[in-house]
């Protein structure tokens, strides 16, 4: 099973930027397989890293073999052109660890500064895709119709990894994720809420475009870890994540005009939301969740999305890499690009 790491630089705050590479340098030690970050716009004060590939370069600068993750690129806000040439050159400079997490994004605001109609986002973003695969796997590519028009143009330098770096989707729309399962893209499955919605869709959309779970398998979980020596400790930790997390989840209700959700409880948190317990509990834990779901890949969040202190989360991390990841068989190289559901190589693009 691979176990990535997630959540980090989520603090709400700038944080400390050389405490952030220290953790990386160690996870990288460790023996995860790999880290993923999100991409926000336009928070002054509260988002130091609205770039994922600028801190992708210095991650896998600073790392051997950890993995880099964009969890998600919001692709409808680029040029594919521009896009899939950086990310070409990133998979170049690191030898080939890069992983690409897409989406068609969420947040209006950022829709609205750029002046990009979200009504057109779906298609932009699969217009986007069938770009960037053309980019990354033809001498030249076109395109003659939707948002960009261009004839023959040679992007590089050729990725490192072939047929191009893999490629994730995080959806929930049966249109997103049938665009996933025709190409034999894994998923990015999501945490709040959490895989229980996209799995039923993603199993249709597999059914329909020639059954093959593979993409299934190659799919990313994401859960809460409170690992400590004993049961106890962890359940301490676990009530003290849920105060916050609920504090969390009321404010941010109420700042979007919501009526604030009911506080979720220990039992929903460890059923649905939480790896916890001893190192024992947890591999146990894991084992059942990849047999329930048919998923064999982790997003772990040590940190809880900055709820948590980093000094804190690292201990966590420490805790799991030497009594859990070997008993897991983390996999020794990156996932190779999984065949389409429909048999045909992923290549093909998006229709």
């Amino acid at each position: 099973m691979r176990v990535d790491l997630a959540g980090f630089a989520r603090e709400g705050a700038l944080g400390d930027h050389r405490a952030l590479m220290r953790l990386v340098e160690r996870a990288d030690a460790l023996g995860f397989g790999g880290i993923w970050f999100n991409e926000f716009h336009f928070g002054r004060e509260t988002l130091p890293y609205p770039s994922t590939l600028l801190l992708g370069a210095e991650v896998l600068a600073r790392t051997e073999r950890l993995r880099f993750g964009t969890s998600i690129l919001v692709l409808p806000l680029y040029h594919p052109l521009l896009l899939a040439e950086q990310i070409a050159q990133l998979d170049f400079q690191s030898g080939g660890r890069v992983d690409v997490g897409i989406g068609r994004g969420t947040e209006p605001g950022t829709f609205t500064a750029l002046e990009i109609s979200r009504d057109d986002a779906s298609r932009r973003f699969a217009e986007a895709l069938r770009i960037m695969i053309d980019a990354w796997t033809k001498p030249h590519c076109s395109a003659d119709g939707g948002p960009w028009r261009f004839s023959n143009v040679s992007v590089g330098p050729p990725p490192v990894q072939k047929p191009h770096p893999p490629i994730y989707v995080a959806g929930v729309s049966e249109e997103t994720v049938d665009i996933a399962a025709r190409n034999g893209f894994p998923l990015l499955l999501s945490l709040e809420p959490n895989e229980a919605r996209q799995l039923p869709v993603f199993h249709a959309a597999l059914d329909r475009h020639g059954g093959s779970r593979a993409p299934l398998a190659a799919s990313s979980l994401s859960r809460y870890v409170m690992i400590a020596p004993t049961r106890a400790q962890a359940m301490e930790r676990v009530d003290a994540l849920l105060e916050k997390l609920n504090a969390r989840r009321a404010a941010r209700a109420l700042e979007r005009g919501m009526q604030p959700p009911a506080p979720r409880d220990r039992a929903a948190m460890l059923a649905d939301f939480t790896i916890a317990g001893t190192p024992e509990d947890c591999l146990a834990q894991l084992r059942a969740l990849s047999a329930e779901t048919g998923a064999n890949s982790i997003r772990c969040l040590f940190s809880a999305n900055g709820l948590i202190a980093n000094d804190v989360a690292l201990a966590g991390m420490e805790l799991f890499a030497a009594e859990v990841m070997p008993a897991l068989g983390q996999p020794d190289r990156s996932p190779s690009q999984v065949e389409s559901a429909g048999g045909r190589p992923a290549i093909e693009g998006v229709n």
